[in-house]
């Protein structure tokens, strides 16, 4: 199996590589733990005495998992200086960038299953073994990375198609306010509010190629066609 590789990059769209920005880990993890979590606002109605659970917002994903720096000789070695072995991932996924005003952004690499773009939140680093003198031959490291996303990635992840929020719609030859009242709204009932807001008197009649702003259905708006 080949060992995981950290390879740092100055962009959260991931496109730009450090220069010498890269470490390949001298032990592979025993095993990783992803996180994932999901946020509910608690919401109790005057009739019911049992809180109803409304989604927040889904939770950046946590990658975390324990490395060994081994520099005793016995796993490699041309690898025997620990504070280097140290410094060199710190700078990878620690250190503060000049360039960027921050500390890089990562992708970890391992085999062909794990490929996760991320930023380090947590960093502990304990001393296991030492020389005669105290120097140190061996660290533990406790990682923590949260996956990090770029906004125009992300927005074409969620798809987002909720009626509470404002959507454009390019229209195609073909569509009618009802169907896309529907589209947006879950029901074709509210295509008098989408003309008025946009202003549109014809309605019946629309123009292929125009833009459309669809916008938020207000609580209490109940007008049926």
């Amino acid at each position: 199996m080949s060992n995981m590789k950290i390879v740092a990059y100055s962009d959260g769209t991931f496109t730009t590589k450090v220069v010498k920005g890269d470490y390949e880990v001298m032990l592979n993890p025993e095993k990783l733990q992803w996180n994932r979590s999901i946020q509910y606002n608690e919401e109790t109605s005057i009739d019911s005495s049992a809180p109803a659970s409304k989604y927040s917002k889904t939770l950046s994903e946590k990658l975390s998992f324990e490395l060994v720096i081994d520099c005793t000789g016995v796993v490699d070695s041309k690898r025997v200086n620990l504070p280097s072995e140290v410094s060199k991932l710190s700078k990878v996924i620690y250190d503060y960038n000049g360039d960027i005003h921050r500390p890089n952004y990562v992708i970890i690499n391992w085999g062909s299953g794990l490929a996760f773009k991320c930023v380090l939140t947590s960093f502990n680093l304990s001393y296991t073994f030492f020389k005669p003198d105290g120097t140190p031959l061996r660290a533990k490291l406790s990682l923590e990375f949260s996956s990090s996303i770029d906004a125009a990635t992300l927005a074409k992840k969620d798809d987002k198609k909720s009626p509470d929020m404002s959507h454009l719609v390019s229209l195609v030859e073909g569509d009618n306010l009802p169907q896309i009242s529907n589209q947006i709204y879950l029901s074709p009932n509210y295509y008098l509010q989408i003309a008025q807001f946009n202003g549109l008197n014809k309605f019946r009649r629309l123009n292929p190629g125009a833009v459309l702003t669809v916008p938020p259905l207000k609580a209490g708006n109940t007008t049926n066609a």
